[in-house]
Order: C-alpha cells, then structure tokens, then sequence
C-alpha cells in the first residue's frame, strides 16, 4: 500500500476518471458503427480490431488497444445493457479506490492480457479482462443487488460465483482456456489473493487455538492462551498477558520483553 501511495501522489494527476466508462461508451459507439455495415465488412471491421498475438508481432499494434471495444454479442439488448453494467462497474470501482487505482488495475489487466497474447499466442475478446472488474466490484460491494432481467434482485456476490462457475466449466470443457483466463484475471489475483490468504491463515489459528482450549477443557487443565516461543499458557503463570501479533502467534509478555 505504501508504494501506491507513492505512485499516487507522483502519478495521480494523470490518471483518467471515469476510464471504464469511458470505454463502455466506446464499445458501444463500435458496436453501432459494425452494426451499420454489411456481414462480411462487419466480421472483416471486427477482426481488424481484435487482439492477435501475432499479428501485434508483425506491426499490428493497435490492436493492444482496440480489442476492449469490439463488442461481444450482436444483440442490441446485450450489448446495451453490457455497457450500461460496465459503466456501473466503473462507477463503483472507482469511488472506492479513486481513479488513479482503478486506471492501473485496468491498465494492468489490459497490459497483462496483451503480454499473454504474445507469449501464448491466443486470440481472446476483452470478455475475461471485464470479469476481473466484476470480480473485484463483488469483493469490494459483495451485498450490493442487481436487478436481473430488470425484475429479480440478485446480490452480486452470486452474479460473481456464477461467473466463476462458468469459468470453470469453460476450462473442463477446453483445458486450453486457462491460458486467457489467468492473464486476464492476473490483476485480481495480485490485488486480492495476498488478504485472502492472510484472512485464511489467521482464522485456521483461530480454529486451532479454539481446538486446543477445548481439549485442555475436556481433559481438566484448561487454558486459552498459549506462547508460540516458550509454550507457556496463563495456567503456568497467571501474571503472563498475551498479545497477538500481526502473524495471528501469541506472544507472551516475556517473550516480548526485548533480550
């Protein structure tokens, strides 16, 4: 958090607020222009934008830009209410981190997808670089409601699991889609999986020392807390008092006492 910070105040007046919404107005102007021209000159317009890891290779660079506008459904409804939804994403996002975060986190999924794209060599829609938006919106506001079909409310929190869920069967069904997939949500994952093993890490000690003051309790000798250095408990002496540090271990007053 300290290097953001610094980041922050060094690079934070040329962050762009309001980024994703721009995009999503972007994607909705592409799909209106495709949707103008004929079949064959919209699927040859769509193509000219799309991200190709080897076509970048060739000269082609505009295209690790231009993919996360090309549309991903012909539907006007999907496409309307896509970029309605991505906008709201942006909005929320961005009230919670502020614009500076929300243009790296973007950014970063966007320069993490293009070094996938010319490493493996795949050709993917930005589909799963919105996801990881979606992702962390639900992290973020897990309890916040949607209307689905603009009749059922539904807690994001599900709308993310069931994304997930499809993620996963798109890999069962082709192994092969991992690929994308984790360069595309490679920005979650450094945002979010450090806290989430944290968080696991210190409610497994909970639950162990939980475990343990219910066996002394069973077995007569009861004690709650328990020295990770020297294995005293407040049963050996009651004069110790115990502290939890930042790891989740108890340290008895002793043990802290500088050597």
């Amino acid at each position: 958090m300290r290097i953001l910070d610094k980041l922050e105040s060094y690079l934070g007046r040329f962050a762009i607020p309001g980024l994703v919404q721009f995009v999503a107005g972007l994607q909705l102007l592409t799909f209106v222009i495709s949707m103008m021209q004929p079949l064959e000159a919209r699927m040859h317009y769509q193509d000219f934008l799309r991200l190709d890891g080897a076509r970048i290779l060739h000269g082609e660079v505009w295209r690790l830009v231009t993919y996360i506008f090309v549309p991903g459904s012909d539907s006007v409804l999907f496409a309307l209410f896509g970029a309605m939804f991505l906008m709201w994403l942006g909005r929320g996002l961005e009230q919670a981190w502020g614009p500076f975060r929300l243009n790296l986190y973007f950014i970063g999924g966007m320069l993490s997808v293009a070094i996938g794209s010319l490493i493996c060599g795949f050709d993917e829609s930005s589909l799963y670089l919105f996801q990881s938006l979606l992702l962390a919106f639900a992290v973020i506001y897990p309890n916040e409601e949607i209307l689905l079909f603009m009749i059922l409310p539904v807690k994001i929190k599900w709308i993310a699991w069931l994304d997930v869920a499809m993620m996963a069967l798109a890999v069962l069904s082709a192994p092969v889609a991992i690929i994308p997939i984790f360069f595309s949500h490679l920005n979650f994952l450094i945002v979010f999986a450090p806290g989430f093993v944290r968080e696991r890490m210190h409610l497994a000690k909970v639950a162990e020392r939980r475990s343990r003051f219910d066996q002394m309790t069973s077995s007569g000798n009861p004690f709650f807390h328990q020295c990770t250095v020297c294995k005293k408990t407040e049963v050996d002496n009651p004069t110790l008092e115990f502290r939890v540090n930042d790891d989740g271990d108890e340290i008895c007053s002793d043990c802290r006492k500088p050597r």
